[in-house]
């Protein structure tokens, strides 16, 4: 797989003098120790909402599952435009915003390694069985959906500093 490079720069009005951009890397490192992500959804009425979850981070993308009557799920029916948010420890490191599109994943064979990365990440308790392009547990089923990054955010604090990391067509 080719790994995609982003253009990155640092906005100077947010940041001490001096500050240079933080490396991608250091914001894939973020998502990929992520213990709690945030996401944001949108009401169809235009109200947000907002939930924490787990995400794996696999391939270049942030993903995170849902059963099929959250309302997050719901929301993404017509708005599939989301907001992934990772705090990092306080008084260190990075915490990243993620601004992307949320695709379902439904392929039983992508979802069946998916289901192993969320065993290794999060533990045996995040054990998932695969059936019907979706994910399977005592509970139910979930869907699961694919966020690549568009425009990702990474807000430094040692020293402050907000860099932007752009992917896809200049």
């Amino acid at each position: 797989m080719t790994t995609i490079v982003p253009r990155t720069d640092v906005d100077v009005r947010y940041g001490e003098p001096g500050a240079t951009a933080r490396p991608w890397e250091e914001a894939e490192d973020a998502l990929r120790r992520a213990q709690i992500t945030w996401i944001s959804t949108v009401r169809p009425d235009g109200r947000p909402h907002v939930t924490p979850l787990l995400t794996v981070w696999r391939d270049g993308a942030l993903h995170f599952c849902t059963g099929a009557h959250e309302r997050k799920a719901r929301n993404l029916e017509t708005n599939p435009a989301v907001v992934l948010t990772v705090s990092s420890p306080a008084g260190g490191g990075l915490d990243v915003v993620v601004e992307g599109v949320a695709e379902r994943v439904a392929d039983d064979d992508r979802l069946r390694g998916l289901a192993a990365a969320w065993e290794a990440d999060h533990g045996p308790e995040w054990r998932f069985e695969v059936a019907d392009g979706a994910f399977v547990d005592p509970y139910g089923g979930a869907l699961v959906f694919r966020v690549a990054p568009v425009t990702v955010f990474g807000f430094a604090r040692s020293p402050a500093s907000q860099t932007r990391w752009r992917f896809g067509p200049a």
